[in-house]
């Protein structure tokens, strides 16, 4: 089993037929000040299994400061089927609403851990003060 993608979002949901939707995707926050909390960050991570992966798998999660120092962690179980017959991989969306601690600005890392192992790390990168917004009709580079 792999990582085939993992995001933070504003939402994301599964429809009545299936298909992951993704609203507000993002890899960076402003904060006023610090330390802070970004309530409700929305995780999303697709898990693409294979036949062979079929049965009961562990998932964690750990968010991780600019320092290293790792800021909470969480584990669970996933249970994942077998692929459809004619089908060789099955996605296994996870979908996850995260309270963030923020102690200081820089680079955060939301790793995901599949059966032991760091199967992706996902930076968020912080800042702190009062945004700048682009002149209207410019593009920011």
């Amino acid at each position: 089993m792999h990582v085939s993608f993992a995001l933070f979002a504003d939402a994301a949901n599964i429809s009545q037929e299936g298909k992951l939707n993704i609203l507000g995707v993002f890899d960076a926050l402003q904060v006023a000040s610090l330390p802070a909390v970004h309530p409700r960050a929305t995780l999303v991570v697709r898990l693409k299994a294979h036949t062979e992966d079929a049965g009961r798998h562990s998932l964690g999660f750990a968010w991780v400061g600019p320092d290293g120092a790792e800021l909470w962690s969480s584990n669970g179980e996933l249970e994942v089927g077998a692929p459809p017959p004619g089908a060789m991989e099955l996605d296994v969306p996870v979908i996850a609403a995260l309270d963030l601690p923020v102690r200081e600005g820089g680079t955060h890392l939301l790793r995901v851990v599949v059966n032991g192992s760091v199967r992706a790390e996902l930076p968020l990168h912080v800042r702190t003060g009062t945004p700048t917004l682009p002149p209207m009709g410019g593009l920011v580079s």
